[in-house]
């Protein structure tokens, strides 16, 4: 829309106050921080002699600008936002933590007092009573020791830590190292869970570990929840004699297992294509990788790393049922600009709701 404003066809007098605070055309920004918001406390009014004879001329190219810095100061203030956000709500359950590629991954869930990864332990992973490891890389189990040794300090009871079968041996010769150089005390119940064994974290929740493919051995997580059902030839039964029944010792319900939550780690796009990963696909929150977000690298590079690809999520979102789908594990070389543009294309192609995860990450404004 173009809109006409009066102004000087010749150069404007100084003693004469001028529509604008300065006497050329505003360059929106200045300096190198951030571009100049632009209120009405910037502008004068015309003096009346001036106004009532204005030469009018097309402001199109002005008022481009204004927008201009309307729209990358909104970008802004948005990008902080993204930066500050220190917990997500997605599928009625609260998120935090953070995930950047090669430097730390730890997701927290509180409802379930648990932990996926624990990176460098962060503060907040102190407090949960369950770690699941998916594999031995340093950004997801480096600071392992630490979190039981802060739980110790304390006074929390010890933690539940869950890991790949393959590398049990492994992690009690790590913490042999840290009680025999710190001389401490450090107690905790270590879990070798492997893929398709059920794990109950208390009576209406419990844990199954799925297949994964990384560049060592992996493994995600599914958190069910668990109800009872009725068994179909015990309904038309009263309540005196459903009673009777159960007191007998007889087995009058089904258990209904409810993906919640799944987790994948580090790995390639390939267990999308698992059928015996069915249940990650279709849980409530489904948190996965996508390391790599645009053309600058290909799928066939994410695969030899071990890693997924946006475009490999993108096609095969078919597969994907959960309600909302948390992306994790960007490259930091990616901007937060750069994430939420490229989740843009997948939110199209998926009913889901796509949230990235972005602590951690800078703004291009920062």
């Amino acid at each position: 829309m173009q809109i006409s404003l009066p102004l000087f066809s010749s150069p404007p007098n100084p003693k004469t106050p001028s529509l604008l605070p300065f006497q050329q055309l505003p360059n929106i920004f200045h300096g190198k921080g951030k571009p100049t918001t632009l209120t009405t406390r910037n502008f004068h009014f015309f003096h009346p002699k001036i106004e009532s004879n204005p030469f009018i001329v097309k402001a199109s190219s002005f008022l481009s600008g204004i927008g201009l810095a309307i729209e990358e100061e909104e970008d802004y203030r948005k990008a902080r936002a993204a930066v500050i956000r220190k917990g997500i709500e997605l599928g009625g359950y609260a998120i935090e933590g953070l995930s950047i590629g090669g430097q730390e991954t730890c997701i927290i869930i509180p409802e379930f007092k648990c932990a996926f990864d624990i990176g460098r332990c962060p503060t907040r992973a102190i407090h949960q009573n369950f770690v699941f490891i998916t594999h031995a890389h340093l950004d997801h189990i480096g600071g392992l020791p630490m979190y039981v040794a802060s739980r110790g300090l304390y006074s929390l009871k010890p933690p539940t830590i869950f890991v790949p079968p393959c590398i049990k041996e492994d992690v009690e010769k790590l913490f042999d190292i840290h009680r025999a150089m710190g001389q401490v005390e450090l107690n905790f119940d270590l879990v070798a869970l492997d893929v398709g064994e059920t794990y109950e974290l208390r009576n209406d929740v419990v844990v199954r570990p799925f297949r994964t493919q990384h560049v060592i051995p992996s493994q995600g997580y599914v958190i069910y929840s668990v109800r009872k059902k009725l068994k179909k030839q015990y309904i038309h039964l009263k309540g005196k004699q459903i009673e009777k029944l159960k007191k007998s010792g007889v087995q009058i319900t089904d258990m209904i297992l409810s993906p919640e939550v799944a987790f994948t780690g580090d790995t390639t796009a390939e267990y999308m294509l698992d059928p015996r990963n069915a249940d990650a696909l279709r849980a409530k929150v489904l948190i996965t990788e996508a390391t790599f977000l645009d053309e600058n690298f290909t799928t066939e590079h994410a695969r030899q790393r071990g890693h997924t690809h946006l475009f490999e999520i993108i096609e095969n979102a078919k597969w994907i049922r959960s309600k909302a789908i948390l992306l994790t594990h960007f490259s930091s070389r990616y901007s937060v600009e750069d994430i939420r543009e490229a989740v843009l294309k997948l939110q199209s192609k998926v009913s889901a709701k796509v949230v990235p995860l972005t602590e951690g990450f800078k703004s291009m404004y920062s």
